[in-house]
């Protein structure tokens, strides 16, 4: 899994002033993993600023490719985020930011581990339309966080969504309750890079294994989202309703067999397929059945089947 990169300061001499996305914040030791900050060469940032730039033009072009925007997307100091609510959230439930479990500022959980209603203050820019950070938003705890089934963590915040709509204009993404379907058009929203990639749901992977972990019923990616260290965390939308169906978190960097930064799918009959350069994310649409009356999770909801601590 990945977070961004030490060449980028290189790259940004190269590429040429406001070609490339700022530096982030120094790497904590969950930097190693899935699509967290990593140390990509600058040749490949310079490579990924002009597909950036490639990618507009056919967006502009194209208009069956919905505009999908950065607002409601937030940075952290080594990943990206949402601001997310559910179809029965209210204005003045408190707000919740998702990203992956392995961006948690406590460190990656372990295979089993479950993080759940845990004390945090982290903050989170807050982007708009346009992808200017326009304030910043602070944790109150981390709801949930946890690596096993799924690579998902969900933080609380101290502002309501009423708050920070009054406050900067910008509402939350809502999160499908439904099963997303192959094919979909979809736009993986980078906050941490200020990036959009857009591409289709290419199929579901029975098991995806990296390392010691193993996600369930993973998204995954035709190869337009040629997602980068920095992106882990970034919601998945679709195109068609605007709502997240799925969270980035991983892909295959080196062709390698099932270890960190190289997944490796697994069927149902044990079989084992390596696709080198392909991405992955985790689906979302088993969250909201976990989270009642304002906001607060219930694991032993009905309908709720995320790992419990």
């Amino acid at each position: 899994m990945r977070k961004p990169l030490g060449a980028a300061l290189l790259a940004l001499a190269i590429a040429g002033a406001g070609a490339a996305p700022a530096v982030a914040a120094p790497v904590d030791t969950a930097g190693s993993f899935g699509k967290s900050v990593d140390t990509e060469t600058a040749v490949s940032t310079v490579r990924d600023a002009v597909t950036s730039t490639t990618e507009s033009l056919n967006q502009a072009l194209n208009p069956s490719v919905r505009a999908v925007n950065f607002a409601g997307t937030v940075s952290l100091s080594n990943c990206s985020g949402s601001v997310v609510r559910f179809s029965d959230s209210e204005d003045d439930d408190p707000a919740l930011v998702m990203t992956n479990g392995h961006c948690l500022e406590t460190g990656m959980p372990g295979p089993g581990q479950v993080v759940v209603d845990r004390a945090s203050s982290r903050s989170f820019g807050l982007l708009n339309a346009s992808g200017s950070r326009v304030g910043t938003l602070r944790a109150s705890k981390i709801a949930y966080g946890t690596m096993t089934d799924t690579d998902v963590a969900i933080y609380q915040l101290t502002t309501t969504y009423a708050q920070i709509k009054r406050s900067y204009n910008i509402n939350a993404l809502t999160m499908a309750d439904t099963h997303p379907v192959a094919g979909t058009a979809i736009t993986v929203a980078s906050g941490y890079w200020k990036r959009l990639y857009n591409c289709n749901i290419d199929g579901f992977v029975y098991r995806l294994k990296e390392g010691d972990w193993t996600f369930k019923d993973s998204v995954r990616y035709t190869s337009a989202c040629n997602t980068i260290g920095g992106t882990s965390g970034s919601p998945v939308i679709d195109q068609a309703t605007n709502k997240v169906v799925a969270v980035n978190n991983t892909g295959n960097e080196d062709g390698q067999r099932c270890t960190v930064n190289n997944p490796c799918e697994v069927d149902e009959s044990g079989n084992v397929t390596v696709r080198q350069g392909i991405n992955y994310a985790q689906q979302s649409y088993q969250i909201p059945a976990c989270f009642g009356v304002d906001n607060k999770l219930d694991l032993s909801a009905s309908g709720c089947v995320l790992p419990k601590p």
